[in-house]
């Protein structure tokens, strides 16, 4: 009938306008980030990775990759990487492996090895380590204290995988506090939490923290894969912009597939498109360039 016709048509208009109401009052979605990447902190698990690599470099708008040994890991890492540079010189920045900073003489091989390679950043050093194997390490121990005195007369930076705790926070602190010229680069941001790495950043201006690994497929996450990127780690990032660096941390082989390297790019943009967009060119790229000397 023509009157129940007429309430059909202003029911779904209320339900439009009510939709509409709703969509103006929801927050907008920050845009991605556009701008140059590089990606501080990653690795290759054979010969041949880095190629599908660098074809997501090019397609992803990312610069250089920092390519560092795994900790001992994976005894041909210094072959590999030094190749990657080789084929890729305008892509990859080769780290200098240190597998074991507790061997007396690593200091030594690393003084030469630096001498010889021109290598711009040492790592990735395992100290403290709990899961798959684990490892403890004192930083401030006195072999890992003269490698810091190679790497400050060097000017080179040192990538640490050194999982937090209150404890190991204090020792770190040890090291960082005898060391003012060395430069250490908390990678997957000790796995936090932000509080304890605030605490850290603000008492020691020679630490810089790397967010690598900590995307939507590990855990702790800045965020999930289409969330949001968590509250407490963005006001951090925010407050202390020129503190922290980008990185993805691949390494198993089923990261190369072609598609995973563009969601973990993709996911990356997404969480870097939060920040403010001069912090997200800072951590994205301004922080990276400035302390491997490419600017």
């Amino acid at each position: 009938t023509p009157s129940s016709r007429r309430s059909s048509v202003k029911g779904s208009s209320s339900l439009l306008a009510a939709l509409l109401a709703l969509f103006a009052a929801a927050p907008a979605r920050a845009a991605d980030y556009a701008g140059p990447m590089i990606d501080a902190h990653s690795h290759v698990p054979n010969a041949t990775a880095i190629d599908a690599y660098v074809e997501a470099m090019k397609r992803q708008n990312v610069a250089r990759v920092v390519l560092l040994g795994v900790g001992g890991v994976q005894k041909e890492d210094p072959a590999w990487i030094g190749a990657a540079a080789r084929k890729h010189p305008d892509r990859v920045i080769a780290a200098l492996p240190l597998p074991d900073p507790t061997d007396d003489g690593a200091a030594a091989r690393l003084e030469a090895e630096l001498g010889k390679s021109g290598a711009r950043v040492i790592g990735e050093v395992h100290l403290r380590q709990i899961g798959r194997r684990t490892i403890e390490r004192d930083p401030a121990a006195p072999a890992f204290g003269k490698i810091l005195e190679v790497a400050a007369r060097r000017a080179v930076p040192v990538v640490i995988h050194y999982e937090l705790t209150d404890a190991a926070a204090a020792a770190l602190e040890k090291a960082l506090a005898a060391h003012r010229k060395a430069t250490l680069v908390l990678a997957h941001a000790g796995e936090g939490p932000p509080a304890r790495v605030e605490g850290l950043l603000a008492r020691n201006p020679n630490l810089l923290v790397d967010l690598s690994g900590m995307h939507f497929q590990r855990k702790p996450a800045l965020a999930s894969e289409t969330g949001p990127l968590d509250p407490a780690w963005k006001a951090l990032i925010e407050k202390l912009p020129d503190r922290f660096l980008m990185g993805v941390d691949v390494w198993a082989p089923r990261l190369f597939e072609p598609a995973t390297l563009d969601r973990l790019f993709k996911w990356t943009r997404r969480v870097l498109g939060e920040l403010r967009p001069d912090v997200a060119e800072r951590v994205a790229y301004k922080n990276a360039a400035a302390l491997f000397r490419l600017e």
